[in-house]
């Protein structure tokens, strides 16, 4: 994995390693850490369950973590099922966790090399 991948990506590699305290090394082994991140089937078992509690808690570790490494291809959809969920709302989420399937996904593919 390479920061130019998470950059081509679309992941703001720059804020991502200015929160690693400018090292790039730690940032890509804090990025790496996310190798079988179990919270994205976590988020679709949830929703599909309709455990909307679950999924928001699944949802919202998730954000956390994406925004710290400035992740923002997956951040995007995460950002948005987890305001949706945060107010339990009632709704079709299929097309929002099958876009954060697909971006981590990516993420996972990156990581791997």
């Amino acid at each position: 994995m390479t920061i130019e991948q998470l950059r081509q990506w679309g992941a703001d590699t720059e804020k991502g390693i200015a929160r690693c305290m400018g090292n790039e090394a730690f940032y890509l082994r804090m990025v790496g850490m996310l190798r079988g991140e179990p919270n994205t089937a976590k988020l679709a078992a949830s929703v599909a369950a309709g455990d909307l509690d679950g999924a928001f808690e699944a949802a919202h570790t998730l954000k956390g973590v994406l925004a710290n490494l400035e992740l923002t291809p997956a951040l995007t959809p995460v950002t948005e099922i987890t305001e949706q969920l945060r107010g339990r709302r009632e709704m079709d989420y299929g097309p929002l966790t099958a876009r954060i399937q697909t971006e981590m996904d990516a993420l996972q593919r990156i990581i791997a090399g």
